[in-house]
């Protein structure tokens, strides 16, 4: 019944466990470890689905002894009745979610790639490349201003990626904070964000929409921009880092950028500058629950082939 179990592992991975960990808002503190754990969950939702038909072979296959008395034709056809209806349900699991992945990962790939090319002519038709010199004494290039009043900043990622600025930013931002903000930026490019957030978006709309979590994306998102807001910190301290962010609060930025500001988490981010950074037991707890939950499904195919 490892087939069965893997089922299970794939919907408690998928609907219950998101919900829980959403709840638990002290591990942001750690954006992450909290990612690494966000991410683990996911993919091991999706691996427990992908894995139940294999699972269910060696049931399917297995020779069993036992006596009986009465009509042992009419239990062998139960028994074999049974184990039929188990493969069907674990293949029917497999096929829908391998199905699901396969489309949804054309879709989002495809949808986000035309979105930024379209977006990036359009920035480098319509904005005014500038460079400058920032505060660190590191020189600013590759950023595009948008004639614009309201202060947003946002990056566009890719193999020719752009930091994008609007003139209300510009003229609204300090030099310090205009910093802190060009920094949180580059962390995004830096570490590709863009892919971190599409891949679990990909294995996000895999699941099927009646066990699938909202909370879990909107967290991922919220810790992407927290880890570059811990960038930011670094560069340019807390106190800046929160002033920044309050004045881009209004700004928005495209499907196909990464945004300083904006989303609706900037009261959540405020928080967690102001938070202590969580013990290092704490982490290792966290990244070893990320182990864990990888290992299982892979632990339950070992089994069932045992």
């Amino acid at each position: 019944m490892y087939a069965l179990a893997l089922v299970l592992v794939a919907v408690v991975f998928a609907a219950l466990a998101p919900r829980l960990m959403a709840r638990l808002t002290l591990f942001r503190r750690s954006p992450r470890a909290a990612l690494v754990a966000w991410q683990a969950v996911s993919l091991a939702a999706v691996i427990a689905a992908l894995c139940a038909a294999p699972a269910a072979i060696p049931y399917l296959t297995r020779t069993e002894w036992f006596a009986c008395s009465g009509d042992c034709a009419a239990t062998i056809t139960w028994i074999q009745t049974r184990r039929w209806l188990v493969f069907g349900v674990a293949a029917a699991v497999t096929l829908f979610v391998l199905g699901r992945l396969m489309l949804s990962g054309h879709r989002i790939g495809t949808r986000l790639r035309a979105a930024r090319a379209r977006h990036r002519e359009l920035v480098d038709v319509l904005a005014e490349p500038i460079s400058f010199s920032s505060q660190s004494g590191r020189r600013a290039d590759g950023i595009r201003v948008l004639d614009h009043a309201t202060p947003t900043a946002y990056c566009l990622p890719g193999r020719r990626s752009r930091v994008v600025l609007t003139q209300g930013a510009l003229a609204a931002l300090p030099a310090d904070e205009l910093d802190a903000v060009l920094v949180h930026e580059r962390a995004h490019l830096r570490g590709r964000h863009d892919l971190l957030i599409e891949y679990f978006t990909v294995l996000h709309h895999s699941v099927p929409d009646p066990v699938r979590s909202p909370e879990a994306l909107r967290e991922v998102q919220l810790l992407v921009e927290a880890l570059a807001d811990r960038a930011a910190v670094r560069q340019s301290g807390p106190v800046t880092t929160a002033r920044a962010l309050m004045t881009l609060a209004q700004g928005r930025a495209p499907e196909a950028g990464l945004a300083a500001g904006g989303h609706g988490t900037t009261a959540a981010r405020m928080r967690l500058l102001a938070d202590e950074p969580l013990p290092a037991v704490t982490v290792a707890v966290m990244y070893a629950y990320a182990a864990v939950v990888l290992v299982l499904p892979l632990a339950l195919l070992w089994l069932a082939w045992r």
